[in-house]
């Protein structure tokens, strides 16, 4: 394609599109039309299962030529129709980082990575080509590094200058920040926004942190159930639709939800309906407001007090060191002199950057991993004194990918597994006890790895809850969730009150921290 081609008219072009995987009951997009032009900065929003992933799916072409199905309606890609061009052409025009990135990094330096898709079409200048997207991105100094040696952030940056290496018009990136710390999710943000204003690439996120598109999108496309774009808007006007996005389970930034709430009172917006939505609009609207209202409306926060009442201690770290060995076969510390205790009846948030140790602490609570020194003692057990097998029947570790826990072929059987293999008799009436808490009648006899995020997420804490463990651990267990499901969760983590003594969540997320927390530790 010539670049006068690449100039004439929208770079994205959907009409009427609907499609259905096989076997499905229902249509994942219905009659979707949508134009984007070159150069903008959208985000795409709407609750788990409203088609988000599907419709980028069929900007690369993977639906329908890989994920097959039903199809109607047409897609052009730079003037190009998908229907009638290859997957590997069309990845000279657009690029796609999955929300499970790691799985596309496949060669064992950086440089060997950026350099794969080139060297793999034939170009002569794949090195200089690698190099390229490596300066577009500013981490020229990683060329050299191990896979294995990079930081989660780094290698989500890995990934998208592997796609840059192909120069593409369009980046899509599903769920940027999804398993990265806030530093590092701004990160990747401001490098999008880079490659956006310097290089004139057409970004497109799918995302659930308003509060990131609120600070670097241009536009916002909200899908809803069945697969349907129900509006285009700038990103001011469409995050500042506050009710709509609640009833479609989307949670707007905090500073739009704070001012529409003081609508009339501190705030009165010179355009009705719109709001700050980053937390420069909101300090300028502070600012002009008047503080003599201001305090008028102000509000009471301290009606309900968190119980500081501490129970039995369940886990104590005492001195602990922990890490993993490296290349060199250096010891690589990652816990150092950890001392800590975990009680009866809390509900403890892990947070932290990535990388500073939170999946260690919890891997070593589950007797997975032994201190090099320290003593780790769950429930009057030295870990280093028993098994990971044995240490189960009082801990239960839900690790981050659900998808993990799966070993048989349905739910029930999953749930069973552990009953089963300790001989525990009779287990009918528990395990249908357990179905019932977690909602899972109707998808007990499906298999995990094929069910929606929520829905694994709900299978995982159940299969978790059937060990009845004194201790449940959780590591990102909001992941990719919409407002709906995260509510759903921590409902679920009010059940397991009743029967849990103490659940530990490393998250980065600080909306399940500020409402569910009883103690917070910060690694």
């Amino acid at each position: 394609m010539t670049e006068t081609k690449r100039d004439k008219g929208p770079i994205i072009d959907i009409k009427e599109v609907t499609f259905r995987y096989p076997g499905a009951a229902y249509d994942s997009l219905s009659q979707v039309s949508l134009t984007l032009e070159r150069g903008d900065f959208t985000a795409i929003i709407g609750s788990n299962g409203s088609g988000k992933s599907t419709l980028c799916k069929c900007l690369n072409g993977l639906i329908p030529t890989y994920y097959a199905g039903d199809m109607e309606g047409s897609v052009a890609i730079n003037g190009l129709p998908t229907s009638q061009t290859s997957i590997a052409e069309l990845s000279k025009h657009v690029a796609y980082v999955f929300q499970d990135f790691e799985n596309q990094l496949v060669r064992p330096t950086v440089l060997d990575e950026v350099c794969f898709a080139p060297l793999n079409f034939g170009y002569e200048d794949y090195q200089e080509r690698g190099k390229k997207a490596l300066q577009m991105l500013e981490m020229e100094d990683l060329q050299g590094k191990w896979i294995w040696q990079l930081s989660g952030g780094q290698k989500h940056m890995t990934a998208l200058a592997a796609a840059l290496s192909l120069d593409p018009d369009i980046i899509i990136i599903d769920e940027p920040v999804a398993q990265l710390d806030p530093a590092h999710a701004r990160m990747i943000y401001e490098k999008l926004t880079l490659l956006n204003q310097k290089y004139n690439k057409t970004i497109i996120v799918i995302e659930h942190h308003t509060e990131y598109i609120a600070d670097f999108c241009h536009k916002v496309v909200l899908m809803e159930a069945g697969g349907r774009v129900r509006w285009v808007k700038d990103v001011r006007e469409g995050l500042s639709a506050v009710e709509e996005l609640a009833s479609l389970h989307i949670q707007p930034p905090q500073v739009t939800q704070a001012f529409h709430e003081l609508r009339g009172h501190l705030f009165e917006s010179k355009k009705p309906g719109v709001y700050p939505v980053t937390i420069q609009e909101a300090a300028h609207a502070l600012h002009l407001a008047s503080l003599p209202d201001y305090r008028k409306h102000e509000i009471d926060l301290g009606a309900e007090k968190t119980n500081t009442a501490k129970g039995k201690r369940l886990v104590h770290f005492d001195g602990v060191f922990s890490g993993y060995p490296s290349m060199d076969r250096k010891q690589r510390p990652t816990l150092q002199n950890i001392n800590l205790h975990i009680h009866e009846g809390e509900r403890i948030a892990l947070i932290g950057n990535n990388g500073a140790g939170k999946s260690t602490l919890l891997r070593l609570i589950a007797g997975i991993r032994r201190p090099w020194q320290g003593t780790v003692t769950v429930c009057d057990t030295d870990t280093k004194q028993t098994s990971p097998e044995k240490l189960s029947e009082h801990v239960s570790f839900i690790v981050q990918n659900p998808e993990e826990m799966f070993i048989a072929d349905n739910i029930r059987s999953d749930i069973e597994f552990f009953l089963k293999a300790r001989k525990r008799e009779p287990i009918g009436p528990f395990v249908d006890r357990i179905v019932q808490t977690f909602k899972l009648q109707n998808l007990q006899q499906r298999d995990g790895r094929l069910l929606s995020g929520r829905q694994q997420r709900r299978a995982t804490l159940a299969i978790g809850m059937a060990m009845r463990p004194a201790v449940m651990l959780l590591d990102e267990p909001t992941v990719s969730l919409d407002i709906a499901s995260r509510r759903e969760m921590t409902q679920l983590f009010d059940e397991l009150r009743d029967h849990v003594k103490a659940i530990v969540v490393a998250t980065h997320d600080m909306q399940l921290v500020a409402d569910w927390a009883t103690r917070v530790i910060v690694m």
